[in-house]
C-alpha cells in the first residue's frame, strides 16, 4: 500500500495532512515567514471539546469485514456470510451484526483506514499496548505511558473521590498491558476487577467505609498524614513522591468518605428498563459500568471486555474476538488446540460475541445523548488490529494491520460519517490513512492537551507525546 501524496513526514517526524498544509497555506498567505509556518504546524492545544474520554477497547482483534466495513463483493469463499443493512444515514452500512447499532449511525463516526505504518505490534499484548499508548512499542528508547495516564498527569479529574483513570474490570488477558511508563505511580490505571460483573454480588471490595472508619477516627487518621507530609518535607529530592504520594492519600480518604463512591458501582441502583437496555450478562453490565464513571465525572474510562466463562457456555472459556478457527460458528469454535489457536471462542455471530456488543454499544451511545453527556464525552470504540481478509485454511481470520476501523463519537465529533476506506476484500487502506498514533492525537486534541509541550522523567528528562501523530481532521 502506498500513502497519497499528502501524507508525507516533517523534519520532526511527523506528518503533514491536509489540515497543516491548509493552515501552513493561510500563513503563507499572510505573508508570514517560514520559521513562523513551522511554529504554527507544531503547535497543537486547544479549546478542549472533551470533558472525558470513554474508550471501548474490544480486544482480541475485532473483524472489520464483519462489523463496520462491510465487504459484499468478495468472492464466496472468503466473503463474510452477514449481509449488509442500512444505517439511520443514507450511503452508509454495516452488517447485519450491527444492526441495532444502525439505528444511531447519525451520532458516529467510522474510521474505516487504521493500521499500522510499522510491523512490531501484531500480537495481543503489543498490539494492545499500542492502542492503550498510541505509542509504537517496538524500539522505543524509553516506555510510553497510557494515554490515560498522561490524560491523569496533565489535567487530573474533576472527581475528587475517584481516580482520574479507570478500567472496568482490568482484569482480562490484555489488561495487564496498561503502562504508567515514566510518570509516577500516581498515574496508575485503578482496575475495578470483577469476572462477572452481572453477577448481583459483584463489588469493589474496600470502598464501602466500615464503621470504624468514620467520625473522629478517620479524621484522626487524615491528621496524621498530615504529620507525616510536614516530617518528610526535609528529606531530599527523588527519596520519594510526595505528589504521588498524596494523591494516593486523597483519593483514598475521598474513597472512604463520599457517600457517593458506593452508588456508582452499584448497578442495582439503575431502574431495571435502563439496566435491560444494555443487555443482560457482563459486557452489558460493563459498558453500563463506563457510563456511571463518566456520569461521577471520571476524566477516563476504559472498558475492557471478555464475556466470563459461565456453565451455560460450553467450551467459551477465552471470549474475546481472536477468531483464528471457525469463525464463523454457530457456538463454541472449538476446545482443543488443534488448529490455528483460536480455541475457546464462540462464533463472531453469537449473542455473547456480536449481539451483545450491538446491543449494549448503541443503548451506551443513545444513553450518553438522552443524558446529556455525549456532547461532551469523546466515546472511542477501538481494537488493537483487524482480521485477515482471507479466511484460513480453518476458517477463521488471523491477525492483520493493514487495514481496520474504529469509532468516535461526542464531543464535538460530527456523526453520520465515513472516514477513510480500505480496498474491496478489506486488505488493504486506498485512502486517508491514520494509525494509532493519529487516534492518540485526536483524543489529546479533544481534552485540550498541548502537546508540543513535554512531560519529564523523574531525572528531569523531557519526553514529547502524542507527537507522532496529527489529529483526524474529519473527526475536529
Amino acid at each position: 500500500m502506498t500513502p497519497p501524496p499528502w501524507f508525507r513526514e516533517r523534519a520532526d517526524g511527523r506528518p503533514f495532512t491536509r489540515r497543516t498544509a491548509l493552515k501552513l497555506g493561510t500563513a503563507g498567505v499572510l505573508g508570514w515567514s517560514l520559521p513562523q509556518c513551522l511554529a504554527l504546524a507544531a503547535k497543537t492545544g486547544s479549546r478542549a471539546a472533551a470533558k472525558n474520554v470513554l474508550v471501548i477497547l474490544e480486544q482480541g482483534g475485532l473483524s472489520h469485514m464483519d462489523t463496520w466495513d462491510p465487504k459484499p463483493d468478495v468472492v464466496a469463499d472468503h466473503r463474510s456470510p452477514f449481509k449488509p443493512v442500512d444505517t439511520n444515514v443514507p450511503g452508509i452500512r454495516f452488517t447485519e451484526l450491527l444492526s441495532k447499532t444502525a439505528k444511531v449511525a447519525d451520532k458516529l463516526a467510522v474510521v474505516r483506514s487504521m493500521y499500522h505504518a510499522k510491523g512490531g505490534a501484531d500480537a495481543h499484548p503489543n498490539g494492545t499496548q499500542y492502542a492503550l499508548s498510541g505509542a509504537h512499542p517496538s524500539g522505543a528508547a524509553i516506555e510510553m505511558p497510557d494515554i490515560g495516564s498522561v490524560v491523569s498527569q496533565l489535567i487530573g479529574s474533576e472527581c475528587k473521590a475517584l481516580p482520574p483513570y479507570i478500567m472496568v474490570p482490568g482484569n482480562d488477558e490484555q489488561a495487564a498491558e496498561t503502562r504508567t511508563g515514566f510518570l509516577p505511580a500516581s498515574t496508575r490505571v485503578f482496575k475495578t476487577g470483577g469476572n462477572d460483573l452481572a453477577d448481583p454480588g459483584w463489588t469493589i471490595h474496600g470502598i464501602v467505609p466500615r464503621a470504624e472508619n468514620q467520625g473522629p477516627r478517620f479524621e484522626t487518621r487524615h491528621g496524621l498524614r498530615d504529620a507525616l507530609d510536614r516530617q518528610q518535607a526535609g528529606h531530599p529530592a527523588g527519596a520519594f513522591d510526595p505528589q504521588g504520594m498524596d494523591r494516593f492519600y486523597d483519593q483514598a480518604f475521598d474513597l472512604l468518605g463520599s457517600p457517593k463512591v458506593a452508588g456508582v458501582f452499584d448497578l442495582k441502583r439503575e431502574p431495571p428498563k435502563v439496566r435491560d437496555g444494555y443487555g443482560p450478562g457482563h459486557r452489558g453490565a460493563c459498558y453500563l459500568m463506563g457510563r456511571k464513571l463518566i456520569e461521577a465525572g471520571v476524566r477516563f474510562v476504559t472498558v475492557d471486555v471478555r464475556w466470563p466463562h459461565t456453565p451455560d457456555l460450553p467450551g467459551g472459556f477465552n471470549l474475546n474476538w481472536d477468531h483464528h478457527d471457525l469463525i464463523y460458528a454457530k457456538g463454541s469454535c472449538g476446545t482443543i488446540r488443534d488448529k490455528a489457536g483460536g480455541e475457546g471462542r464462540y462464533g463472531i455471530g453469537h449473542w455473547v460475541m456480536m449481539g451483545s456488543v450491538d446491543q449494549a454499544y448503541s443503548t451506551l451511545i443513545a444513553d450518553l445523548h438522552d443524558r446529556g453527556l455525549l456532547a461532551e464525552t469523546l466515546v472511542c470504540f477501538v481494537t488493537e488490529f483487524g482480521r485477515t481478509p482471507r479466511l484460513n485454511k480453518h476458517q477463521g481470520r488471523d491477525h492483520w494491520t493493514k487495514a481496520y476501523s474504529v469509532v468516535f463519537a461526542g464531543a464535538g465529533v460530527r456523526g453520520g460519517q465515513v472516514v477513510g476506506r480500505s480496498d474491496k476484500e478489506g486488505g488493504y487502506v486506498l485512502d486517508q490513512p491514520h494509525t494509532p498514533e493519529d487516534y492518540a492525537a485526536t483524543i489529546y486534541e479533544k481534552l485540550g492537551v498541548d502537546r508540543s509541550r513535554p512531560l519529564y522523567t523523574s531525572s528531569n528528562r523531557p519526553v514529547y507525546f502524542g507527537h507522532a501523530g496529527e489529529p483526524i481532521a474529519q473527526l475536529m
